[in-house]
């Protein structure tokens, strides 16, 4: 199993919009790739000195060639939707991790 691990620093004057954006359109369209098995949605609890507050998504995908073609076929577009909607009023990680 690998995890595709999305960590997000969002503004605290945007965070509800972007928290109902994620959960109604943003994650259902990453899903219906059909590239990830199943996904988690976290909020972190620590603070940050920046104001801002931290989620960490959390897709699985089956095999690192799924991950590949999720890169090769769907994430610019993706990834372009969230710049468009919020540009400056975030800070996005990403990682991926292998079940060991």
């Amino acid at each position: 199993m690998i995890l595709y691990s999305v960590t997000v620093n969002i503004d605290t004057d945007v965070e509800n919009e972007w928290l109902d954006w994620m959960k109604s359109e943003h994650i259902p369209d990453v899903m219906a790739t059909g590239m990830f098995v199943e996904y988690k949605f976290y909020r972190l609890l620590h603070e940050t000195e920046d104001g801002g507050v931290n989620y960490s998504v959390q897709y699985f995908a089956e095999s690192i060639d799924r991950i590949q073609q999720y890169q090769t076929e769907f994430a610019t577009k993706l990834q372009e939707e969230v710049k468009k909607r919020y540009d400056g009023k975030y800070v996005v990680f990403r990682s991926l991790l292998e079940s060991v």
